[in-house]
């Protein structure tokens, strides 16, 4: 089964049922998910300011953020020094790099929505 790094923002899609759930859902399928701890804390965020937006939704938009743990992703430590040397080669926030870094060091796949990310994400993994 291949595996992938995936960042909050493709999960908050899935999770979210956002626009883009069914792209980043089929390119997910069948691989093994990895990502640095806090991709957790990152969703909490994106579930938070949901709520602040639609105050409404509080119960439904909770319970998505709940179905995290359904999607299995491997928690990975980054070496938060190398994190910071390539967020600051890239201008990546050091968040966003770590994303990178995994993906750098474990030679797989980086699946994000963040057109920056995904900039710099190509440019350095490029054969």
């Amino acid at each position: 089964m291949p595996a992938k790094v995936v960042d909050a923002s493709a999960v908050a899609a899935v999770l979210f049922d956002e626009a883009e759930s069914d792209a980043v859902a089929s390119r997910l399928a069948g691989a093994t998910l990895l990502a640095p701890a806090l991709l957790t804390y990152e969703l909490a965020n994106v579930c938070l300011k949901k709520i602040g937006r639609s105050p409404n939704q509080h119960a439904a938009l909770s319970a998505a953020f709940r179905l995290r743990d359904q999607l299995r992703i491997e928690e990975a430590a980054v070496n938060a020094d190398e994190v910071v040397s390539l967020a600051i080669e890239t201008g990546l926030t050091a968040y966003d790099a770590s994303y990178l870094w995994l993906a750098r060091l474990m030679e797989i796949e980086l699946v994000t929505l963040d057109q920056k990310l995904n900039r710099v994400a190509i440019g350095l993994m490029a054969p």
